[in-house]
């Protein structure tokens, strides 16, 4: 057997991503994009908080938010997600039964956030200081300033790390899997896992694989655009135009000008 062979039915073995084709569409790729979405909205709120605590001129707002974000983006992810999935179970069962789903979506905000945070605090404080004074001279409150005209603008200039933050937590989503999901909420990479193990290959876990990369993709390009589009303004190209056109169209003028002058002075 060639070496062709031997990866071509370890890692491409097409019945075997057959088989496992219908749970990752139906029950991998669902719930992947639902944690990650959950998360990820859960994890903006939260760090959307942390950033103006973190921008406060008191200390007893910036320095609370500053230990959260070094905790929480210090800490590895899976180690986040166990001691969270497993330090509140107890407290998660009376709310939401045995499922640790919930823990899992919990946990991966509490690490989006700590970034999020991060994020919004660069965007807003890249804002210059003459926006503020002019929303101030319109008559406007802090708060109102803040939330029509300073945040606005600073989400609009980090938003390309925004959609990066969200790949990050599609990707992170993986790790739910340690807490123990039931047969429905399984994501995409734990029913790769168990179809590898019951084909006795890796094929089922190259298609997972495939799908995260049909997510995050064309993702990545949109962030792209986005940078593109927000640096160079959306203003659409001229074409070039020469001095030259102009000075005769200026001359032509002043050619008109004298004999529309003298024409009228003919009448009178």
């Amino acid at each position: 057997m060639d070496l062709i062979t031997i990866l071509s039915r370890t890692f491409f073995d097409i019945p075997s991503m057959m088989d496992v084709l219908p749970q990752l569409l139906a029950t991998g790729l669902v719930n992947t994009i639902i944690i990650s979405v959950a998360a990820t909205v859960l994890g903006t709120v939260f760090g959307l908080i942390l950033a103006l605590m973190g921008i406060s001129p008191s200390r007893w707002l910036r320095v609370p938010a500053r230990l959260y974000t070094d905790l929480f983006r210090g800490l590895p992810s899976i180690l986040t997600i166990l001691l969270i999935g497993q330090g509140l179970a107890r407290f998660s069962y009376q709310l939401f039964g045995p499922t640790p789903y919930p823990l899992g979506i919990f946990a991966l905000s509490l690490i989006a956030s700590a970034y999020m945070g991060e994020i919004f605090r660069a965007g807003i404080q890249s804002v210059e200081q003459g926006q503020m004074e002019a929303c101030r001279a319109l008559g406007m409150s802090y708060s109102r300033a803040m939330r029509l005209v300073i945040i606005p603008q600073g989400i609009r200039r980090v938003l390309p790390a925004i959609v990066n933050q969200f790949i990050g937590i599609i990707k992170d989503s993986s790790l739910v899997y340690l807490l123990g999901l039931m047969t429905n909420q399984r994501e995409l990479f734990r029913v790769g896992q168990d179809a590898a193990v019951l084909s006795g290959n890796l094929s089922p876990l190259m298609l997972a694989g495939l799908f995260y990369l049909i997510i995050t993709v064309p993702l990545t390009h949109a962030v792209n655009y986005i940078d593109v589009r927000y640096r160079t303004g959306r203003r659409r190209a001229t074409p070039p135009q020469s001095g030259l056109k102009e000075v005769d169209e200026v001359d032509h003028k002043r050619a008109i000008v004298p004999a529309a002058s003298f024409t009228s002075e003919r009448g009178h």
